[in-house]
């Protein structure tokens, strides 16, 4: 039987992407993402904030670098993705990713003036990809 590897968020960008061009002329594009979750306990609000690590590859990557900012709520699907590695004091590390597959731009960051940032209009693109 096949698994099931089905990720889906909708959480505010932690700060703009970092994009790279890899040897190949690949991009990728990374960003923290975080999800609040609110409920009550003993009468009172608690909030529980996750961050999750997301990984954009090619054509999502470019759009990501143009449009995505700090403080935009965005909605996306992707997969679970985890990896290690050893550090430069041979220290092993591990990581666990969202590689997102789909993008929605929800809401842009407000400027110093209360407009938003620039959205995915104003690139000629829909908002989904």
């Amino acid at each position: 039987m096949a698994g099931v590897n089905k990720v889906i968020l909708i959480g505010n960008v932690g700060k703009d992407p970092e994009v790279k061009v890899l040897d190949n002329g690949v991009r990728v594009a990374n960003f923290p993402l975080a999800t609040t979750e609110i409920y009550k306990k003993d009468g009172a609000r608690q909030e529980q904030t996750e961050w999750h690590n997301v990984v954009l590859w090619r054509g999502l990557a470019e759009v990501a670098e143009k449009i995505v900012k700090k403080g935009a709520t965005v909605y996306l699907e992707g997969k679970l993705r985890s990896r290690s590695w050893e550090d430069k004091d041979k220290i092993k590390r591990y990581s666990v990713e969202i590689v997102a597959d789909t993008l929605t731009i929800l809401s842009g960051r407000r400027d110093e003036h209360n407009n938003f940032a620039q959205s995915s209009d104003d690139y000629g693109v829909d908002s989904h990809f």
